[in-house]
């Protein structure tokens, strides 16, 4: 029996999901968990902001499944890494999701659940759960973040579950 759509954006979400609660140790943009997020991208792991390589990670994790595999019509290791998003910066999202045409919506589309979300403060992250109006909050898991509702690397400290604006939103990056 085919695997759903759902089911493999189910998938992706609960990669992010699983990291949750992940933090940073050693000072601000460090840690041995944060240099793995940071080997998924172009850029040396050191201590720069991670949204990014969070969600590169969860990406190439992602794509590590044959059936998501399959789906995206990438046959092995070496066209996933050709295919994949390397980029260490939320605004590198967009241009990575246009050089490969995928859907780029803007701020006045619904999110929905495996979307990658692009804030307009240059941060990215994965959008949890479909949105119902577009004056809901967006659920998300997003990596340099913290749970107190603040928004930059300086003050991110670890992988949370978010609610954010819709006001917020630059666009999202629609993979399937």
């Amino acid at each position: 029996m085919p695997v759903t759509q759902d089911q493999l954006l189910d998938k992706l979400v609960a990669i992010a999901k699983k990291e949750v609660g992940t933090r940073e140790s050693g000072g601000n943009n460090r840690g041995q968990r944060i240099e793995v997020y940071q080997q998924s991208t172009w850029l040396a792991p050191g201590p720069w902001p991670w949204c990014a390589a969070f969600t590169a990670w969860v990406l190439r994790e992602w794509l590590n499944d044959t059936d998501v595999r399959a789906t995206l019509k990438l046959s092995d290791t070496a066209s996933v890494e050709r295919w994949r998003c390397l980029d260490a910066s939320a605004f590198g999202w967009e241009k990575w999701a246009k050089g490969k045409k995928l859907k780029v919506l803007t701020e006045k589309d619904l999110a929905r659940r495996g979307d990658f979300v692009i804030f307009d403060f240059s941060h990215i992250g994965i959008v949890a759960a479909d949105q119902k109006k577009i004056t809901d909050a967006i659920q998300t898991i997003e990596g340099n973040t913290n749970n107190k509702g603040q928004r930059d690397s300086t003050s991110g400290d670890g992988v949370w579950e978010k609610k954010r604006a819709p006001s917020l939103v630059k666009s999202y990056v629609r993979i399937l």
